[in-house]
């Protein structure tokens, strides 16, 4: 996985479970908080938006634009066809609870200078669901389904100087379900943009000739920095949390932990720590957090020993 995706990745499940990862823990009852735009309803929105500045300068650039996000499913136990709230077979524990899925909308590429109106791209994603039968217990099935999302996303150029184009990104939730329900919600929603025949400008860092532009630009929802490698200008992801130009995922850590701005050393040793039915609770809780769970067992000492900090030359260092 390149530095990109890897990134990505992490923006994506900030927040998807958070630590002790159980069901029953008071901060998992109300999940899906970060980056969640929900069904446009009177009092809600539902939509978020980005605007980047575009160096325009040969006047043939044109973006790719990416719309990322998690579509929420409910697991249903079943025992004997009937919903049942947990089930235990021998040391096994599985619970009904939420997960999601990945989804991803690919647009483009778009020519700038098409988009002096605005385009208006609809996607749909269909309703669906899957059994799956629980080892060990023939009469078991878990029953995984979710709903059907629709959103539209929002293109528009304008050239603002000589070379200098702003694109909007913004994204609409036009899903037809009650308000509150995060069955029709776009979770943890964020936009990787890439543009050809030219380059970002930074908007933490723009630079002086274009600073008053960026300080026009407006965020709702998404916040965009430039990704890739060190000084590389043609993607930019906007994402629900705020981060720095070219940020990485440090290569000390082990995996995904739900929140990438956390100490994965304490909570390596923190998942290192719980009980064994404690752990039984986890591994019920999310396939992911079983991951979770597997991978903290499976570091040797010296990876452990490597969460405990490390000293870095910032102005050398490339990862």
């Amino acid at each position: 996985m390149d530095a990109v995706s890897a990134l990505a990745r992490a923006v994506l499940y900030e927040g998807y479970l958070l630590w002790p990862y159980r069901r029953s823990a008071l901060k998992n009852r109300r999940r899906w908080t970060i980056g969640t735009l929900a069904p446009a309803t009177e009092a809600v929105p539902g939509e978020a938006h980005t605007q980047l500045l575009v160096d325009n300068a040969g006047g043939r650039a044109g973006v790719v634009v990416r719309v990322r996000f998690l579509h929420v499913l409910r697991r249903q136990v079943l025992l004997d066809g009937h919903a049942v709230d947990e089930l235990r077979v021998g040391d096994q524990l599985h619970q009904s609870w939420e997960e999601a899925t990945e989804r991803e909308v690919v647009l483009g590429p778009f020519a700038l200078a098409d988009l002096g109106a605005v385009r208006r791209v609809p996607f749909t994603v269909d309703a669906g669901g899957c059994d799956e039968a629980v080892p060990g217990e023939p009469r078991g099935v878990l029953r995984r389904s979710w709903g059907r999302l629709d959103g539209v996303v929002e293109l528009a150029a304008e050239q603002r100087a000589a070379g200098l184009h702003r694109l909007t990104v913004r994204l609409r939730n036009t899903t037809r379900v009650g308000a509150g329900t995060s069955a029709g919600a776009l979770v943890s929603a964020h936009t990787a943009v890439t543009v050809r025949d030219g380059q970002f400008v930074s908007a933490m860092d723009p630079p002086g000739r274009w600073r008053s532009e960026a300080e026009r630009c407006t965020h709702a929802g998404l916040w965009p920095v430039l990704v890739g490698e060190p000084g590389e200008r043609h993607t930019v992801l906007a994402a629900p949390i705020v981060l720095y130009d070219w940020p990485r995922v440090s290569p000390e850590s082990p995996g995904d932990l739900f929140d990438a701005t956390e100490i994965d050393r304490l909570l390596v040793l923190s998942v290192l720590s719980m009980t064994e039915a404690e752990q039984r609770e986890m591994a019920a809780a999310d396939p992911r957090a079983r991951e979770i769970l597997d991978r903290c067992a499976a570091l040797t000492e010296d990876q452990v020993w490597a969460l405990h900090g490390t000293l870095r030359d910032v102005a050398k260092e490339t990862w």
